[in-house]
Protein backbone atom coordinates (compact mmCIF):
# COMPACT_ATOMS: atom_id res chain seq x y z
CA UNK A 1 0.00 0.00 0.00
CA UNK A 2 1.09 3.66 -0.72
CA UNK A 3 0.28 5.13 2.42
CA UNK A 4 -0.24 3.98 6.09
CA UNK A 5 -4.19 3.72 7.05
CA UNK A 6 -5.48 6.29 8.76
CA UNK A 7 -8.59 4.94 10.44
CA UNK A 8 -8.89 0.92 11.11
CA UNK A 9 -6.65 -1.46 9.73
CA UNK A 10 -7.15 -5.32 10.05
CA UNK A 11 -4.44 -7.65 11.78
CA UNK A 12 -3.32 -8.57 8.33
CA UNK A 13 -1.63 -11.94 8.97
CA UNK A 14 2.03 -11.41 9.15
CA UNK A 15 2.99 -14.39 11.34
CA UNK A 16 6.06 -17.02 11.11
CA UNK A 17 4.69 -20.49 10.18
CA UNK A 18 6.14 -24.07 9.70
CA UNK A 19 7.59 -24.96 6.38
CA UNK A 20 5.37 -28.30 6.94
CA UNK A 21 2.48 -26.30 7.90
CA UNK A 22 -1.18 -26.29 5.35
CA UNK A 23 -0.48 -22.56 4.58
CA UNK A 24 2.73 -23.41 3.55
CA UNK A 25 1.07 -25.10 0.18
CA UNK A 26 -2.10 -22.90 -0.06
CA UNK A 27 0.01 -19.37 -0.04
CA UNK A 28 0.48 -17.83 -2.75
CA UNK A 29 4.46 -16.63 -2.63
CA UNK A 30 7.15 -16.77 0.98
CA UNK A 31 6.22 -16.01 4.15
CA UNK A 32 7.13 -12.59 3.76
CA UNK A 33 5.30 -12.00 0.84
CA UNK A 34 2.04 -10.59 1.39
CA UNK A 35 0.06 -7.50 -0.29
CA UNK A 36 -2.88 -5.91 1.68
CA UNK A 37 -5.53 -3.95 0.16
CA UNK A 38 -4.60 0.23 0.07
CA UNK A 39 -6.98 2.13 2.67
CA UNK A 40 -9.51 2.84 0.22
CA UNK A 41 -9.84 -0.52 -1.11
CA UNK A 42 -10.27 -1.78 1.84
CA UNK A 43 -13.17 0.63 2.55
CA UNK A 44 -14.59 -0.03 -1.14
CA UNK A 45 -14.46 -3.96 -0.19
CA UNK A 46 -16.40 -3.46 3.11
CA UNK A 47 -18.93 -0.93 1.23
CA UNK A 48 -19.61 -4.05 -1.26
CA UNK A 49 -20.15 -6.73 1.34
CA UNK A 50 -21.74 -4.61 3.97
CA UNK A 51 -19.09 -5.32 6.26
CA UNK A 52 -17.33 -3.08 9.29
CA UNK A 53 -14.41 -2.93 10.90
CA UNK A 54 -15.74 -5.20 13.61
CA UNK A 55 -15.87 -7.94 10.86
CA UNK A 56 -12.07 -7.57 10.30
CA UNK A 57 -10.84 -7.55 14.08
CA UNK A 58 -10.45 -11.24 13.99
CA UNK A 59 -10.05 -13.95 11.54
CA UNK A 60 -12.79 -15.86 10.60
CA UNK A 61 -11.00 -18.62 8.26
CA UNK A 62 -8.67 -21.50 9.45
CA UNK A 63 -5.04 -19.67 8.72
CA UNK A 64 -3.50 -23.28 8.24
CA UNK A 65 -0.76 -22.70 10.99
CA UNK A 66 -0.67 -27.03 11.53
CA UNK A 67 1.72 -28.80 10.40
CA UNK A 68 0.13 -31.61 7.98
CA UNK A 69 -0.97 -34.23 9.31
CA UNK A 70 -3.45 -37.07 7.99
CA UNK A 71 -4.13 -40.83 7.66
CA UNK A 72 -4.04 -42.16 4.16
CA UNK A 73 -2.50 -45.64 3.58
CA UNK A 74 -0.63 -46.07 0.93
CA UNK A 75 -1.42 -48.37 -1.87
CA UNK A 76 1.96 -49.28 -3.73
CA UNK A 77 3.69 -52.72 -2.21
CA UNK A 78 7.04 -52.32 -0.68
CA UNK A 79 8.70 -53.63 -4.02
CA UNK A 80 6.88 -50.84 -6.30
CA UNK A 81 8.58 -48.60 -3.84
CA UNK A 82 11.75 -50.07 -3.67
CA UNK A 83 11.72 -50.38 -7.92
CA UNK A 84 11.23 -46.64 -8.29
CA UNK A 85 13.62 -45.98 -5.31
CA UNK A 86 16.26 -47.78 -7.29
CA UNK A 87 15.46 -45.20 -10.78
CA UNK A 88 15.79 -41.96 -8.61
CA UNK A 89 17.94 -42.41 -5.85
CA UNK A 90 16.68 -43.90 -2.39
CA UNK A 91 16.69 -39.97 -1.04
CA UNK A 92 14.28 -38.88 -3.78
CA UNK A 93 10.99 -41.13 -3.09
CA UNK A 94 9.26 -39.77 -0.26
CA UNK A 95 5.83 -40.84 1.45
CA UNK A 96 5.27 -38.75 4.27
CA UNK A 97 2.29 -36.28 4.81
CA UNK A 98 3.70 -33.41 3.71
CA UNK A 99 5.74 -34.29 0.68
CA UNK A 100 1.99 -36.31 -0.44
CA UNK A 101 -0.10 -33.49 -0.04
CA UNK A 102 2.28 -30.58 -1.14
CA UNK A 103 1.73 -32.23 -4.85
CA UNK A 104 -1.98 -32.94 -4.85
CA UNK A 105 -3.60 -29.14 -5.18
CA UNK A 106 -3.25 -26.17 -7.14
CA UNK A 107 -3.85 -22.79 -7.03
CA UNK A 108 -7.77 -22.33 -7.51
CA UNK A 109 -10.04 -21.56 -4.91
CA UNK A 110 -11.32 -24.82 -4.38
CA UNK A 111 -7.96 -25.68 -3.37
CA UNK A 112 -7.21 -23.57 -1.21
CA UNK A 113 -10.74 -23.52 0.96
CA UNK A 114 -10.14 -27.26 0.93
CA UNK A 115 -6.49 -26.88 2.58
CA UNK A 116 -7.53 -24.09 5.13
CA UNK A 117 -10.34 -27.01 6.06
CA UNK A 118 -7.85 -29.76 6.07
CA UNK A 119 -9.91 -31.66 3.52
CA UNK A 120 -7.35 -34.18 2.30
CA UNK A 121 -8.26 -36.28 -0.93
CA UNK A 122 -6.64 -37.02 -4.04
CA UNK A 123 -2.94 -37.55 -2.64
CA UNK A 124 -0.05 -39.61 -4.65
CA UNK A 125 1.19 -42.72 -2.71
CA UNK A 126 4.33 -41.41 -3.33
CA UNK A 127 6.62 -38.81 -4.40
CA UNK A 128 9.45 -38.90 -7.36
CA UNK A 129 11.88 -36.62 -7.76
CA UNK A 130 13.34 -37.04 -11.16
CA UNK A 131 17.09 -35.67 -12.07
CA UNK A 132 17.24 -36.85 -15.72
CA UNK A 133 14.64 -37.57 -18.96
CA UNK A 134 16.07 -41.26 -19.06
CA UNK A 135 14.64 -41.24 -15.28
CA UNK A 136 11.24 -40.20 -16.06
CA UNK A 137 11.22 -42.64 -19.51
CA UNK A 138 12.06 -45.92 -16.73
CA UNK A 139 9.50 -44.16 -14.69
CA UNK A 140 6.52 -44.17 -16.57
CA UNK A 141 7.74 -47.41 -18.18
CA UNK A 142 7.78 -49.02 -14.99
CA UNK A 143 4.60 -47.20 -13.92
CA UNK A 144 3.10 -48.71 -17.68
CA UNK A 145 4.07 -52.07 -16.54
CA UNK A 146 2.67 -52.30 -13.22
CA UNK A 147 -0.22 -50.17 -14.11
CA UNK A 148 0.30 -47.42 -11.84
CA UNK A 149 -0.95 -44.02 -12.28
CA UNK A 150 1.69 -40.92 -12.73
CA UNK A 151 0.78 -37.75 -12.15
CA UNK A 152 3.77 -34.36 -12.62
CA UNK A 153 4.08 -31.37 -10.56
CA UNK A 154 5.77 -28.22 -12.32
CA UNK A 155 4.89 -25.57 -10.32
CA UNK A 156 1.82 -25.88 -8.80
CA UNK A 157 0.02 -23.06 -10.24
CA UNK A 158 -3.24 -24.36 -11.70
CA UNK A 159 -6.24 -23.52 -11.62
CA UNK A 160 -7.91 -26.23 -12.95
CA UNK A 161 -7.17 -29.27 -10.64
CA UNK A 162 -4.56 -30.04 -13.17
CA UNK A 163 -1.88 -32.10 -10.61
CA UNK A 164 -5.09 -33.71 -8.50
CA UNK A 165 -4.13 -37.42 -7.64
CA UNK A 166 -7.73 -38.53 -8.25
CA UNK A 167 -6.46 -42.28 -8.40
CA UNK A 168 -3.42 -42.36 -6.34
CA UNK A 169 -0.03 -43.64 -7.67
CA UNK A 170 2.86 -41.47 -8.12
CA UNK A 171 3.29 -37.41 -8.38
CA UNK A 172 6.79 -36.30 -10.04
CA UNK A 173 7.69 -33.33 -8.39
CA UNK A 174 9.61 -31.16 -11.49
CA UNK A 175 10.80 -28.76 -9.04
CA UNK A 176 13.69 -29.91 -6.95
CA UNK A 177 16.27 -31.35 -9.70
CA UNK A 178 14.61 -31.59 -13.32
CA UNK A 179 15.62 -27.64 -13.90
CA UNK A 180 18.38 -27.55 -16.27
CA UNK A 181 19.40 -26.49 -19.75
CA UNK A 182 19.99 -28.71 -22.15
CA UNK A 183 21.15 -26.57 -24.80
CA UNK A 184 21.59 -22.89 -25.87
CA UNK A 185 22.16 -22.20 -30.10
CA UNK A 186 22.44 -18.59 -30.13
CA UNK A 187 22.67 -18.96 -34.16
CA UNK A 188 19.00 -20.59 -34.30
CA UNK A 189 17.90 -18.09 -31.53
CA UNK A 190 16.86 -21.21 -29.16
CA UNK A 191 16.77 -22.38 -25.92
CA UNK A 192 16.12 -26.27 -24.70
CA UNK A 193 15.37 -27.17 -21.14
CA UNK A 194 13.93 -29.57 -18.91
CA UNK A 195 10.40 -29.11 -18.33
CA UNK A 196 10.64 -28.17 -14.52
CA UNK A 197 12.78 -24.68 -15.67
CA UNK A 198 11.03 -22.30 -13.46
CA UNK A 199 10.45 -18.83 -14.96
CA UNK A 200 12.60 -16.79 -13.65
CA UNK A 201 15.62 -19.22 -13.92
CA UNK A 202 14.84 -19.11 -17.39
CA UNK A 203 14.63 -15.72 -17.34
CA UNK A 204 17.32 -15.17 -15.53
CA UNK A 205 19.68 -17.79 -17.45
CA UNK A 206 18.39 -16.04 -20.69
CA UNK A 207 19.39 -12.35 -19.72
CA UNK A 208 22.68 -13.80 -18.53
CA UNK A 209 23.47 -15.16 -21.93
CA UNK A 210 26.96 -13.38 -22.43
CA UNK A 211 28.37 -14.26 -19.51
CA UNK A 212 26.83 -18.39 -19.16
CA UNK A 213 27.24 -19.08 -22.88
CA UNK A 214 29.19 -16.76 -24.55
CA UNK A 215 26.76 -14.96 -26.11
CA UNK A 216 27.17 -11.75 -28.00
CA UNK A 217 23.54 -10.22 -26.44
CA UNK A 218 21.40 -10.86 -23.67
CA UNK A 219 17.70 -12.98 -24.24
CA UNK A 220 14.54 -13.26 -22.57
CA UNK A 221 11.81 -15.81 -22.83
CA UNK A 222 8.91 -12.89 -23.86
CA UNK A 223 6.48 -15.18 -21.88
CA UNK A 224 5.09 -13.45 -18.58
CA UNK A 225 2.18 -15.05 -17.12
CA UNK A 226 0.89 -13.86 -13.88
CA UNK A 227 1.65 -16.51 -12.08
CA UNK A 228 5.50 -16.32 -13.65
CA UNK A 229 7.50 -16.57 -10.73
CA UNK A 230 5.57 -20.15 -9.77
CA UNK A 231 4.96 -21.70 -12.58
CA UNK A 232 7.38 -24.53 -14.96
CA UNK A 233 8.10 -24.20 -18.18
CA UNK A 234 6.14 -28.11 -18.56
CA UNK A 235 3.09 -26.26 -17.22
CA UNK A 236 3.23 -23.65 -19.78
CA UNK A 237 3.60 -25.86 -22.87
CA UNK A 238 1.00 -28.85 -21.47
CA UNK A 239 -1.51 -26.23 -20.57
CA UNK A 240 -1.26 -24.03 -23.76
CA UNK A 241 -0.23 -21.20 -21.54
CA UNK A 242 0.00 -17.21 -22.40
CA UNK A 243 2.37 -14.56 -20.86
CA UNK A 244 0.91 -11.14 -20.02
CA UNK A 245 3.05 -10.11 -23.11
CA UNK A 246 1.68 -12.58 -25.76
CA UNK A 247 0.13 -9.88 -28.06
CA UNK A 248 3.78 -9.25 -29.17
CA UNK A 249 5.89 -12.37 -28.63
CA UNK A 250 2.82 -15.12 -28.94
CA UNK A 251 1.50 -17.40 -26.43
CA UNK A 252 3.74 -20.60 -25.76
CA UNK A 253 2.02 -22.60 -28.25
CA UNK A 254 3.79 -20.17 -31.13
CA UNK A 255 7.43 -20.06 -29.12
CA UNK A 256 7.91 -23.73 -28.33
CA UNK A 257 9.60 -24.82 -30.95
CA UNK A 258 10.04 -28.57 -29.77
CA UNK A 259 8.94 -31.11 -27.07
CA UNK A 260 10.32 -34.81 -26.20
CA UNK A 261 7.84 -36.72 -24.04
CA UNK A 262 7.69 -40.03 -21.80
CA UNK A 263 4.70 -41.87 -23.15
CA UNK A 264 3.13 -45.32 -22.09
CA UNK A 265 3.99 -46.11 -25.85
CA UNK A 266 7.25 -44.98 -25.64
CA UNK A 267 9.77 -41.68 -26.49
CA UNK A 268 8.12 -39.58 -28.34
CA UNK A 269 10.15 -36.31 -30.04
CA UNK A 270 8.76 -33.74 -32.55
CA UNK A 271 11.45 -31.56 -34.48
CA UNK A 272 12.79 -28.41 -34.41
CA UNK A 273 12.06 -26.87 -37.75
CA UNK A 274 10.31 -23.32 -38.08
CA UNK A 275 7.38 -24.32 -40.46
CA UNK A 276 7.05 -27.13 -42.21
CA UNK A 277 3.78 -28.71 -44.12
CA UNK A 278 4.51 -32.39 -43.61
CA UNK A 279 1.09 -33.64 -42.22
CA UNK A 280 -0.78 -32.55 -39.13
CA UNK A 281 1.80 -30.83 -36.51
CA UNK A 282 2.47 -32.82 -33.77
CA UNK A 283 3.68 -30.44 -31.81
CA UNK A 284 0.77 -28.85 -31.80
CA UNK A 285 -1.18 -31.48 -31.16
CA UNK A 286 0.92 -32.83 -27.94
CA UNK A 287 1.14 -29.38 -26.58
CA UNK A 288 -2.45 -28.88 -24.22
CA UNK A 289 -2.28 -32.76 -23.44
CA UNK A 290 -1.69 -31.73 -19.77
CA UNK A 291 0.04 -34.95 -19.30
CA UNK A 292 -3.06 -37.04 -20.44
CA UNK A 293 -0.50 -38.60 -23.11
CA UNK A 294 2.64 -38.11 -21.40
CA UNK A 295 5.35 -36.36 -19.14
CA UNK A 296 6.72 -33.63 -20.76
CA UNK A 297 10.69 -33.77 -20.58
CA UNK A 298 12.32 -31.32 -22.75
CA UNK A 299 11.45 -28.17 -24.47
CA UNK A 300 13.17 -26.36 -27.15
CA UNK A 301 11.72 -22.82 -27.24
CA UNK A 302 12.15 -19.89 -29.41
CA UNK A 303 14.09 -16.77 -27.77
CA UNK A 304 14.05 -13.18 -28.28
CA UNK A 305 16.20 -10.17 -27.89
CA UNK A 306 16.53 -8.30 -24.37
CA UNK A 307 15.82 -4.65 -25.05
CA UNK A 308 14.40 -2.81 -21.81
CA UNK A 309 15.47 0.41 -23.27
CA UNK A 310 13.30 -0.19 -26.21
CA UNK A 311 9.93 -0.46 -23.92
CA UNK A 312 7.50 2.79 -24.58
CA UNK A 313 4.76 2.92 -22.03
CA UNK A 314 1.41 4.53 -22.11
CA UNK A 315 -1.99 4.22 -20.89
CA UNK A 316 -5.73 6.13 -21.51
CA UNK A 317 -8.75 6.36 -20.30
CA UNK A 318 -12.05 5.86 -22.53
CA UNK A 319 -15.61 6.86 -21.57
CA UNK A 320 -17.65 3.89 -21.74
CA UNK A 321 -16.42 -0.30 -22.62
CA UNK A 322 -18.18 -0.11 -26.48
CA UNK A 323 -15.90 2.73 -27.32
CA UNK A 324 -13.00 1.27 -25.68
CA UNK A 325 -13.93 -1.73 -27.53
CA UNK A 326 -14.03 -0.32 -30.61
CA UNK A 327 -10.23 1.93 -30.05
CA UNK A 328 -8.85 -1.94 -28.79
CA UNK A 329 -10.47 -3.55 -32.21
CA UNK A 330 -8.80 -0.88 -34.29
CA UNK A 331 -5.18 -0.66 -32.80
CA UNK A 332 -5.10 -4.70 -33.36
CA UNK A 333 -6.70 -4.54 -37.40
CA UNK A 334 -4.71 -1.18 -38.11
CA UNK A 335 -1.22 -3.53 -39.02
CA UNK A 336 0.93 -1.19 -37.54
CA UNK A 337 2.36 -4.12 -35.03
CA UNK A 338 1.07 -4.89 -31.88
CA UNK A 339 1.88 -3.94 -28.50
CA UNK A 340 3.22 -6.14 -26.10
CA UNK A 341 1.01 -5.63 -23.15
CA UNK A 342 -2.17 -4.84 -24.18
CA UNK A 343 -4.95 -4.58 -21.20
CA UNK A 344 -8.31 -2.96 -21.32
CA UNK A 345 -10.51 -2.69 -18.40
CA UNK A 346 -14.17 -2.85 -18.33
CA UNK A 347 -15.78 0.02 -15.85
CA UNK A 348 -15.71 -2.27 -12.66
CA UNK A 349 -12.71 -3.34 -12.79
CA UNK A 350 -11.49 0.22 -13.55
CA UNK A 351 -12.70 1.21 -10.73
CA UNK A 352 -10.69 -1.08 -8.48
CA UNK A 353 -7.52 -0.24 -10.71
CA UNK A 354 -7.60 3.22 -10.05
CA UNK A 355 -7.58 2.27 -6.19
CA UNK A 356 -4.65 -0.60 -6.48
CA UNK A 357 -2.47 1.58 -8.38
CA UNK A 358 -2.75 4.69 -6.51
CA UNK A 359 -4.72 7.05 -9.04
CA UNK A 360 -7.93 7.71 -6.78
CA UNK A 361 -5.08 9.95 -4.50
CA UNK A 362 -3.98 12.14 -7.58
CA UNK A 363 -5.70 14.83 -9.35
CA UNK A 364 -6.18 12.84 -12.22
CA UNK A 365 -9.65 12.22 -10.52
CA UNK A 366 -10.63 15.69 -10.87
CA UNK A 367 -9.28 15.99 -14.40
CA UNK A 368 -11.78 12.85 -14.85
CA UNK A 369 -14.51 15.00 -13.84
CA UNK A 370 -13.58 18.03 -16.22
CA UNK A 371 -13.28 15.74 -19.10
CA UNK A 372 -17.02 14.12 -18.07
CA UNK A 373 -15.70 10.67 -17.91
CA UNK A 374 -17.65 8.93 -14.88
CA UNK A 375 -16.88 6.74 -12.26
CA UNK A 376 -18.83 3.24 -13.62
CA UNK A 377 -18.67 3.76 -16.64
CA UNK A 378 -14.98 4.56 -17.84
CA UNK A 379 -12.51 2.12 -18.79
CA UNK A 380 -8.89 2.00 -18.04
CA UNK A 381 -6.27 1.17 -20.84
CA UNK A 382 -2.84 0.23 -20.31
CA UNK A 383 0.03 -1.23 -22.08
CA UNK A 384 3.51 -1.04 -23.62
CA UNK A 385 5.72 -1.84 -26.60
CA UNK A 386 8.75 -4.19 -27.23
CA UNK A 387 11.24 -4.39 -30.19
CA UNK A 388 13.75 -2.83 -32.20
CA UNK A 389 13.77 0.98 -31.65
CA UNK A 390 11.92 2.67 -34.08
CA UNK A 391 9.54 -0.28 -34.00
CA UNK A 392 8.39 0.14 -30.87
CA UNK A 393 8.59 3.41 -31.35
CA UNK A 394 6.29 4.03 -34.11
CA UNK A 395 3.92 1.24 -32.56
CA UNK A 396 3.35 3.47 -29.40
CA UNK A 397 2.38 6.39 -31.46
CA UNK A 398 0.09 4.69 -33.35
CA UNK A 399 -1.65 3.56 -30.10
CA UNK A 400 -1.85 7.10 -29.19
CA UNK A 401 -3.37 7.93 -32.35
CA UNK A 402 -5.99 5.47 -32.35
CA UNK A 403 -6.91 5.87 -28.88
CA UNK A 404 -7.20 10.13 -29.40
CA UNK A 405 -9.02 9.19 -32.50
CA UNK A 406 -11.76 7.41 -29.93
CA UNK A 407 -11.93 10.01 -27.86
CA UNK A 408 -9.08 8.64 -25.14
CA UNK A 409 -7.73 10.38 -22.54
CA UNK A 410 -3.64 9.80 -22.07
CA UNK A 411 -2.37 9.10 -18.66
CA UNK A 412 0.93 8.73 -19.63
CA UNK A 413 2.95 5.91 -18.57
CA UNK A 414 1.84 6.51 -14.87
CA UNK A 415 -0.74 3.72 -14.20
CA UNK A 416 0.97 1.37 -16.60
CA UNK A 417 4.36 1.61 -14.44
CA UNK A 418 1.96 0.54 -11.21
CA UNK A 419 0.27 -2.30 -13.07
CA UNK A 420 4.25 -3.85 -13.75
CA UNK A 421 5.01 -3.24 -10.32
CA UNK A 422 2.25 -5.20 -9.03
CA UNK A 423 2.06 -7.70 -11.94
CA UNK A 424 3.15 -10.74 -9.67
CA UNK A 425 2.90 -9.81 -6.48
CA UNK A 426 -1.36 -8.62 -7.09
CA UNK A 427 -2.07 -12.55 -6.19
CA UNK A 428 -0.79 -12.29 -2.60
CA UNK A 429 -3.20 -10.11 -1.78
CA UNK A 430 -5.69 -13.49 -2.29
CA UNK A 431 -4.35 -14.55 1.01
CA UNK A 432 -4.90 -11.71 2.74
CA UNK A 433 -8.57 -11.25 2.48
CA UNK A 434 -9.02 -14.74 2.47
CA UNK A 435 -8.41 -15.22 5.80
CA UNK A 436 -11.35 -13.06 6.94
CA UNK A 437 -13.68 -15.23 4.29
CA UNK A 438 -13.62 -13.19 0.85
CA UNK A 439 -12.26 -15.40 -1.88
CA UNK A 440 -10.96 -14.05 -5.07
CA UNK A 441 -10.19 -16.34 -7.93
CA UNK A 442 -10.13 -15.76 -11.75
CA UNK A 443 -11.80 -17.33 -14.95
CA UNK A 444 -10.82 -17.04 -18.57
CA UNK A 445 -11.76 -17.45 -22.01
CA UNK A 446 -11.79 -16.49 -25.47
CA UNK A 447 -13.66 -14.72 -27.85
CA UNK A 448 -14.27 -12.74 -31.33
CA UNK A 449 -14.81 -9.26 -31.44
CA UNK A 450 -18.39 -9.91 -33.14
CA UNK A 451 -19.39 -11.73 -29.88
CA UNK A 452 -17.31 -9.98 -27.33
CA UNK A 453 -20.11 -7.70 -26.13
CA UNK A 454 -22.68 -10.75 -25.67
CA UNK A 455 -20.51 -13.08 -23.62
CA UNK A 456 -19.44 -10.12 -21.66
CA UNK A 457 -22.31 -9.31 -20.77
CA UNK A 458 -23.89 -12.72 -20.05
CA UNK A 459 -20.82 -14.03 -17.88
CA UNK A 460 -20.50 -10.83 -15.77
CA UNK A 461 -24.81 -11.58 -15.23
CA UNK A 462 -24.05 -15.03 -13.82
CA UNK A 463 -20.83 -13.77 -11.87
CA UNK A 464 -23.45 -10.70 -10.61
CA UNK A 465 -25.90 -12.99 -9.77
CA UNK A 466 -24.55 -13.37 -6.61
CA UNK A 467 -25.37 -10.57 -4.05
CA UNK A 468 -22.86 -8.51 -3.04
CA UNK A 469 -19.97 -9.89 -5.37
CA UNK A 470 -17.46 -8.04 -7.13
CA UNK A 471 -16.96 -9.44 -10.57
CA UNK A 472 -13.84 -7.48 -12.55
CA UNK A 473 -13.18 -8.14 -16.27
CA UNK A 474 -10.73 -7.01 -18.51
CA UNK A 475 -9.51 -8.25 -22.02
CA UNK A 476 -5.87 -9.25 -22.69
CA UNK A 477 -3.89 -11.56 -24.92
CA UNK A 478 -5.41 -9.43 -28.06
CA UNK A 479 -5.66 -10.52 -31.86
CA UNK A 480 -6.79 -8.76 -34.87
CA UNK A 481 -10.01 -11.60 -34.41
CA UNK A 482 -10.96 -10.91 -31.02
CA UNK A 483 -9.15 -11.24 -27.52
CA UNK A 484 -9.31 -13.51 -24.40
CA UNK A 485 -11.65 -12.31 -21.39
CA UNK A 486 -10.81 -12.56 -17.85
CA UNK A 487 -13.29 -12.43 -15.08
CA UNK A 488 -11.40 -11.96 -11.72
CA UNK A 489 -14.44 -12.23 -9.21
CA UNK A 490 -14.66 -11.44 -5.28
CA UNK A 491 -17.12 -13.34 -3.30
CA UNK A 492 -18.22 -13.80 0.60
CA UNK A 493 -17.65 -17.85 1.16
CA UNK A 494 -16.17 -20.19 2.76
CA UNK A 495 -17.43 -23.77 1.92
CA UNK A 496 -15.96 -25.23 -0.81
CA UNK A 497 -18.66 -26.77 -1.86
CA UNK A 498 -20.57 -23.50 -2.34
CA UNK A 499 -17.73 -22.25 -4.33
CA UNK A 500 -16.80 -25.19 -6.65
CA UNK A 501 -21.15 -24.73 -7.46
CA UNK A 502 -20.55 -21.12 -8.42
CA UNK A 503 -17.29 -21.61 -10.60
CA UNK A 504 -20.03 -24.29 -12.04
CA UNK A 505 -22.16 -21.63 -13.11
CA UNK A 506 -19.35 -19.78 -14.43
CA UNK A 507 -18.67 -22.60 -16.36
CA UNK A 508 -22.16 -22.64 -17.89
CA UNK A 509 -22.49 -19.16 -18.90
CA UNK A 510 -18.78 -19.31 -20.84
CA UNK A 511 -20.18 -22.08 -22.59
CA UNK A 512 -23.65 -21.58 -23.58
CA UNK A 513 -22.77 -17.24 -24.46
CA UNK A 514 -20.42 -19.01 -27.00
CA UNK A 515 -17.00 -18.61 -26.01
CA UNK A 516 -14.10 -21.01 -25.69
CA UNK A 517 -13.70 -22.65 -22.32
CA UNK A 518 -10.43 -21.66 -22.07
CA UNK A 519 -8.01 -19.30 -24.04
CA UNK A 520 -4.89 -20.30 -21.41
CA UNK A 521 -5.55 -21.65 -17.91
CA UNK A 522 -6.33 -25.14 -19.53
CA UNK A 523 -8.94 -27.55 -19.18
CA UNK A 524 -7.61 -30.11 -16.18
CA UNK A 525 -10.36 -31.88 -13.82
CA UNK A 526 -12.40 -28.81 -12.95
CA UNK A 527 -13.32 -28.07 -16.25
CA UNK A 528 -13.09 -31.49 -17.96
CA UNK A 529 -16.91 -32.16 -17.76
CA UNK A 530 -17.26 -28.94 -20.29
CA UNK A 531 -14.70 -29.93 -23.03
CA UNK A 532 -16.60 -32.16 -25.44
CA UNK A 533 -19.75 -29.83 -25.31
CA UNK A 534 -17.27 -27.09 -26.09
CA UNK A 535 -15.55 -28.71 -28.99
CA UNK A 536 -18.62 -30.93 -30.09
CA UNK A 537 -18.72 -34.93 -30.11
CA UNK A 538 -16.86 -35.77 -33.34
CA UNK A 539 -13.99 -33.29 -32.98
CA UNK A 540 -13.36 -34.51 -29.23
CA UNK A 541 -13.33 -38.20 -30.45
CA UNK A 542 -10.24 -37.19 -32.07
CA UNK A 543 -9.12 -36.40 -28.25
CA UNK A 544 -10.33 -39.67 -27.55
CA UNK A 545 -8.13 -41.52 -30.17
CA UNK A 546 -5.04 -39.89 -29.29
CA UNK A 547 -5.66 -40.82 -25.29
CA UNK A 548 -5.97 -44.68 -26.58
CA UNK A 549 -2.98 -44.58 -28.86
CA UNK A 550 -0.50 -42.66 -26.36
CA UNK A 551 -1.87 -43.96 -23.04
CA UNK A 552 -4.22 -47.15 -23.77
CA UNK A 553 -4.39 -48.19 -20.36
CA UNK A 554 -5.47 -44.81 -18.52
CA UNK A 555 -2.39 -44.39 -16.42
CA UNK A 556 -1.11 -41.09 -17.12
CA UNK A 557 -3.07 -38.53 -15.45
CA UNK A 558 -6.55 -40.46 -15.14
CA UNK A 559 -9.30 -39.22 -13.14
CA UNK A 560 -11.23 -36.43 -15.43
CA UNK A 561 -8.09 -34.58 -17.00
CA UNK A 562 -9.65 -32.98 -20.21
CA UNK A 563 -12.88 -34.90 -19.40
CA UNK A 564 -11.07 -38.13 -20.86
CA UNK A 565 -12.26 -40.69 -18.25
CA UNK A 566 -15.56 -39.05 -17.50
CA UNK A 567 -18.73 -40.74 -17.03
CA UNK A 568 -21.61 -39.20 -19.36
CA UNK A 569 -23.92 -38.26 -16.90
CA UNK A 570 -21.08 -35.75 -15.27
CA UNK A 571 -20.86 -34.07 -18.56
CA UNK A 572 -22.00 -30.56 -19.42
CA UNK A 573 -23.13 -29.62 -23.11
CA UNK A 574 -24.60 -25.90 -23.64
CA UNK A 575 -24.56 -25.67 -27.08
CA UNK A 576 -27.55 -25.73 -28.57
CA UNK A 577 -26.88 -28.91 -30.85
CA UNK A 578 -26.32 -30.95 -27.93
CA UNK A 579 -28.10 -32.42 -25.26
CA UNK A 580 -28.02 -30.23 -22.01
CA UNK A 581 -27.24 -33.08 -18.90
CA UNK A 582 -26.76 -32.33 -15.34
CA UNK A 583 -23.40 -31.77 -13.19
CA UNK A 584 -23.33 -34.28 -10.31
CA UNK A 585 -22.11 -34.32 -7.10
CA UNK A 586 -19.82 -36.68 -7.80
CA UNK A 587 -17.99 -35.08 -10.53
CA UNK A 588 -14.54 -34.51 -10.32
Amino acid sequence: MSKPYRDFEPNWFRGDYSPKSYRSIFKWGGPDQIKPPKETLYKMIKETFGLTDADFDHYTEDLGLDEVQFDAPIALSEAQLDALRAIVGPEYLRTDDYARLSVAYGKTMYDILRLRGKIVENIPDAVLYPDTKEQIEQIVAYCQQEKIPVYVYGGGSSVTRGVECMKGGVSLDMRLRFNKVVAFNEVDQTITVEAGMSGPKLEETLNDAVRLFGAKRAYTCGHFPQSFEYSSVGGWVVTRGAGQNSTYYGCISDIVLAQEYATPIGTIRTDAYPRKATGPDLGQIMMGGEGAFGVLTHVTLKIFRHTPETIRRFSFMFRDWETAQAAAREMMQCEAGHPSVFRLSDPEETGIMLRLYGVDETPLMKLFKLRGFKEGEMCLYLGFTNGEKGFSKNCARVMHRVAKQFGGMSLTGYVTKGWEKGRFSDPFMRDTIQDFGLVTDTMECSVNWSNMARVHREVRAYCKSRPNTICMTHMSHVYPQGANLYWIFIAKMSDPEEYRAYHAGILDAIQRSGASMSHHHGIGKMFGPWLEGSVGHREYDVIRALKRHFDPDNIMNPGGTLGLDLPEEQKRYLRPDMTVHRLTAEAP
